[in-house]
């Protein structure tokens, strides 16, 4: 491409009809931006933090205080804000909560470093000193401040669920939902091939149902389906079940579009609408014959083959979400078929591929019929049965729990806890600034103001509790400081090994 020259100096206009920007105006549009972003979720930090009501274009309502769910439906069109959703998204999914801390954090520590730029300090030295400012805040959260769940118990791991609570709509009744959470990843442990424990999320299913209060939630142990009996006449409770997951239709066998069959004698005609139904009771006769009791499958289940599971005692759901499926097939040990055929051109089901549990199910829940597989035989599963007036109340009490479960499967996962309410950050604030003073190279200016950065976690959580903000933060930093006084010296032996490292650097 050509690029035409404009009579400014930053502005080059381009071909597409577009204009570049670069320098101290593009890094003052992406402060400004990210500023604006961390504003609308920064009101919602903290266990007295305000809920957001988000309307969007065709006037469906979310009503929320959870960072990653309010940044995820904001229409944003500057690159650096979309970053930062992205980032707040990737706190959701590898962490699940601490998505509003983000957001706040990085815009503050992108104003800070702004505002180094305007001082004349090289781009390349304020990352240095952040980088430097990151790697001595984990050892010193790691050395210092972490606490061990083996030596606190069971009451750790219920406080950490009321901590992520506490800013959520069930704040008010959280000692039920944290005893709900905590019980419910106790008891999917699992251990990966590294024989290490493991505690995944995806194992406790979250069941909203209307009607009732959002204190009438209950744990079951076991997963559970929407999807019901095909028929009535089907018993509800069937006892060590096996269970056939298979991905192909049960109903009759009609002949594919364009397909046609020329006959003289309506006898013939008779023979194949026979044939066809004879195809479907063979396959449910194979397995039958197998040992399943429970069927599930994706596509459909007709009259003809609802009567044949009828006959036989049998359960059988049809139009289960293949996901589902291949859930359920992990939980039980079983294998999710997508044919019957083998190898020697006949149809037969291969072993190993049904799934086995304790009990199968189906039970009303509210004005619901629900199908619920307990004991499983390969992966525990747990279901949280959340009740509420609405809609809006249940989804909201849906991303507290799922943020609640994610915080205790970390707990659980790392066996250390950290202290919370701005303890962490006030911390780092002062220890950050020890080790800021000490050093003699320009990334001393770059981790001083990381430091304050730091500050805007115990800010944001005196604001949004009405509190008087400077005074609160200053009595927090002063309880730090006195505390940390006490290893004075072993800081500035780490203080010299930096000095040395990086003298070392520009020698090199």
């Amino acid at each position: 491409f050509c690029i035409r020259r404009c009579s400014t100096r930053n502005n080059m206009t381009l071909p597409i009809n577009g204009t570049r920007v670069t320098g101290l105006d593009v890094r003052c549009q992406n402060m400004t931006a990210c500023m604006a972003v961390s504003n609308i979720v920064k009101s919602s930090l903290g266990p007295l933090g305000l809920d957001k009501m988000l309307v969007d274009d065709i006037g469906d309502v979310v009503i929320t205080n959870d960072g990653a769910t309010i940044l995820k439906r904001l229409d944003l069109e500057h690159p650096c804000a979309k970053v930062l959703v992205e980032l707040a998204n990737l706190q959701d999914k590898e962490v699940g909560d601490g998505t509003t801390s983000v957001a706040i954090i990085a815009a503050e520590l992108l104003k800070r470093a702004t505002a180094l730029v305007e001082q004349h300090i090289h781009p390349t030295k304020i990352i240095s000193g952040f980088l430097k400012a990151k790697n001595e805040a984990i050892n010193f959260i790691a050395k210092n401040m972490t606490l061990k769940t083996s030596e606190l118990g069971k009451e750790a791991l219920i406080n950490a669920a009321k901590t992520s609570m506490s800013s959520k709509i069930i704040g008010k009744d959280c000692d039920l939902f944290a005893k709900i959470a905590v019980d419910a990843m106790l008891a999917v442990e699992t251990l990966n091939d590294q024989k290490k424990k493991r505690y995944p999320v995806k194992a406790v299913e979250i069941l909203k149902v209307t009607g009732k209060g959002m204190r009438d939630a209950h744990l079951i142990n076991g997963y559970c389906l929407h999807e019901y009996r095909c028929s009535q006449q089907m018993p509800r409770l069937i006892r060590n079940a096996k269970i056939a997951m298979v991905d192909f239709d049960m109903r009759r066998l009609a002949l594919k579009f364009g397909v046609q069959m020329l006959m003289d004698d309506p006898k013939e005609v008779e023979a194949m609408r026979a044939r066809e139904y004879d195809i479907i009771k063979e396959r449910i006769d194979l397995l039958i014959k197998a040992g399943a009791n429970v069927i599930l499958t994706t596509k459909g289940i007709d009259d003809a083959a609802i009567k044949y599971f009828v006959q036989e005692q049998c359960i059988a759901v049809r139009r289960v979400d293949k996901k589902k499926l291949k859930r359920i097939a992990k939980l039980t040990g079983g294998k999710l078929l997508i044919t019957l055929a083998d190898e020697d051109g006949l149809e037969s089901v291969p072993a190993g591929s049904l799934g086995s549990a304790d009990l199968v199910e189906e039970m009303s829940v509210g004005d619901r019929d629900i199908l619920f597989i307990k004991g499983c035989s390969s992966t525990k599963a747990q279901t949280i049965v959340l009740r509420g007036v609405n809609w809006y109340m249940l989804e909201e009490l849906e991303r507290s729990v799922h943020d609640a479960l994610c915080v205790i499967k970390r707990v659980l996962e790392s066996g250390r806890v950290v202290p919370g309410g701005g303890a962490v950050e006030a911390a780092l604030s002062v220890y950050l600034e020890h080790i800021a003073v000490q050093m003699s190279s320009r990334d001393q200016l770059a981790i001083s103001e990381f430091a304050q950065a730091l500050l805007v976690i115990p800010k944001t959580l005196a604001i949004n509790g009405g509190y008087d903000a400077a005074e609160l933060v200053s009595k927090l930093r002063g309880i730090h400081a006195q505390s940390q006084s006490k290893s004075a010296e072993q800081m500035k032996e780490q203080v010299r090994a930096l000095n040395r490292g990086q003298q070392s650097k520009e020698a090199e």
